[in-house]
């Protein structure tokens, strides 16, 4: 995630894709829910975004500040393209963009990172079990990830097994 988020955007595209992957990153979005964000979505000066889930469950995810910094980045850039619609991420002719063209782009950062392609679950898997190891708190991920079952964060998550050992040393009394 690091090599992926560290560049510097050189045109509107690579400020509008550095946006998408932040904010992914940083509130466990899905790619699809990410496609269907709208400048409306956002609450308390950008420090939380409304999602529609899975299921049309809707949730409220906190946006770290370097996803803020982004977003705030793109809507400027934005705004040369449209102002006509109410979608966040949007292609250069002014429409939404689409899930796929959001995985393209994925990829294609990927590769100009010096990366194999990634999987545009990347992001929402890595912000998991970056969480989940340095919190523990499995319920405050389920909450993020709009998950109904809390046995499904725990199959998500997949917690490297030398990091768990270490954290069970460091926290058992004997």
């Amino acid at each position: 995630v690091s090599q992926l988020l560290n560049f510097k955007p050189s045109d509107a595209l690579e400020v509008r894709d550095l946006a998408i992957v932040e904010l992914m990153y940083s509130s466990c979005l899905r790619v699809s829910e990410t496609a269907n964000i709208n400048l409306d979505d956002f609450e308390e000066e950008m420090s939380f975004l409304r999602v529609l889930g899975k299921g049309a469950k809707t949730r409220l995810v906190p946006i770290a500040r370097y996803a803020k910094n982004a977003i705030y980045n793109w809507i400027d850039e934005r705004t040369k393209y449209s102002e006509d619609t109410n979608a966040l991420f949007i292609n250069l002719k002014g429409s939404r963009l689409s899930v796929l063209s959001i995985q393209l782009r994925l990829k294609r950062l990927a590769l100009k990172q010096g990366l194999p392609p990634i999987h545009p679950h990347m992001p929402r898997h890595s912000i998991a079990t970056h969480k989940l190891e340095s919190s523990g708190d499995l319920r405050t991920i389920q909450e993020l990830q709009g998950h109904g079952s809390l046995s499904t964060t725990q199959i998500y998550t997949q917690l490297d097994y030398q990091h768990l050992l270490k954290k069970h040393h460091q926290a058992h009394p004997r």
